[in-house]
């Protein structure tokens, strides 16, 4: 019982008081690193927080920025694209301007050839290679060869008009990437800490896709305004070059067409006047054909004129030959009878000669006049078809400028 009693180990005094000094210096160094883990926790988190608003406002700036660099090169791709689709208007309207002027050639090329085939029907001398001719055949070689001219020009044409609508593409595929950069950037700018549309990305990290540098980006939308810029000033040089064309070849075209009239009014004036020359001949030749129709009756009538007296002279002879004997004299009588039968039948062949020749004429006279008449109708015909065929259908041409 006495032992039941007994109080158990009992711990020293003193080591009752270093105990509890050991739980105050425990305690109190334990709150002292935890307080000065919270204050290292607040600096951290005020550090941070610091950092990560200065970081954010670093990136806000940046995307600000690249939004005012994405709105610039939008603004110079958008002038660009205005000016391109502006100049493929313009060489619309030139393009079609060289279509005009290409079938506007086309009937004066025909017509100069109808003139040169329709005066292949003129006969006789009047089938020379005149002015008309000549001038003929500059119009259709100059024809033909602006026609070729504006054929090539044509295709120089199409061809620039693909290269600005190229062009024109690059900068609208450019444009739209802008857009497109530029929302997203957009609404990377109004993304804040509370937004509601905010949330974590695990693969935002990643580099996916095919990521150019700045400069390179840059260099991209400013090979693309250079491009444009080449095309523009290669399509207004094209219709510098266009428009001094139309101007010098409806000028050279004017100018052969007009050397061409000229030419055949000329050539019918010539061929009026040597036709009226031709009708004087032939009035003249008319006129010397009656007169010798005449001589020959004339001639002729003298020829039967003389039958009388070369009868009378004869008779008288015969008669005379008959005289007897010694009156059968060979005296004045005589001999002027037989001067008188000499000289009528000289003179009678004179007439019959002076005849023959003067049917000679008159059947050189009817060969000339002839010759005359047709002659004319050469000149009729030449007219005919200078004045009537080329120089009417020719009226038709009107040439303007393209």
């Amino acid at each position: 019982m006495a032992r039941l009693l007994q109080d158990p180990s009992k711990v020293h005094p003193s080591e009752w008081a270093t105990a509890n000094l050991m739980q105050r210096v425990s305690t109190e160094s334990q709150t002292s690193r935890s307080e000065c883990m919270i204050a290292e926790s607040w600096r951290l988190v005020d550090e941070i927080e610091k950092t990560t608003q200065k970081t954010q406002s670093d990136v806000n700036k940046k995307i600000e920025q690249r939004r005012e660099e994405i709105k610039f090169w939008k603004q110079e791709l958008d002038n660009k694209l205005e000016q391109i689709v502006h100049e493929i208007e313009m060489l619309l309207t030139f393009k079609i301007r060289l279509e005009r002027a290409l079938e506007s050639c086309k009937e004066p090329l025909v017509i100069a050839q109808k003139c040169l085939l329709y005066r292949q029907r003129r006969v006789g001398i009047d089938l020379v290679h005149d002015e008309v001719e000549k001038e003929l055949v500059k119009e259709t070689e100059l024809l033909q060869g602006i026609i070729a001219l504006l054929g090539r020009t044509l295709e120089q044409t199409n061809e620039q008009i693909r290269q600005n609508r190229a062009a024109k593409y690059n900068l609208e595929m450019d444009l739209k990437d802008k857009f497109t950069a530029l929302t997203i950037d957009d609404y990377c700018a109004r993304l804040t800490n509370d937004a509601p549309d905010i949330v974590y990305a695990d693969n935002a990290m990643r580099m996916e896709g095919n990521f150019v540098t700045p400069k390179d980006w840059i260099d991209f939308s400013n090979v693309n305004v250079e491009k444009a810029d080449k095309q523009r000033n290669n399509s207004l040089a094209l219709r510098a070059l266009i428009d001094g064309i139309l101007t010098q070849t409806a000028n050279d075209m004017r100018r052969q067409c007009e050397m061409v009239n000229i030419a055949f009014r000329n050539r019918v004036k010539e061929v009026k006047d040597a036709k009226s020359k031709l009708e004087t001949f032939l009035g003249m030749v008319m006129d010397e054909t009656s007169s010798q129709e005449k001589n020959i009756a004339a001639l002729k009538k003298a020829i039967a004129d003389k039958e009388g007296p070369v009868k009378v002279a004869q008779t008288r002879l015969e008669a005379r030959n008959h005289r007897p004997n010694v009156e059968l004299c060979y005296d004045r009588v005589h001999c002027s009878l037989m001067s008188e039968v000499q000289e009528i039948a000289k003179n009678i062949q004179r007439l019959h000669d002076a005849l023959v020749q003067a049917e000679r004429e008159l059947q050189a006279l009817s060969r000339r006049q002839l010759a005359l008449e047709e002659e004319i109708k050469v000149k009729e015909n030449t007219l005919y078809i200078d004045e009537v065929l080329c120089m009417q259908m020719r009226e038709s041409i009107y040439i303007c400028n393209f």
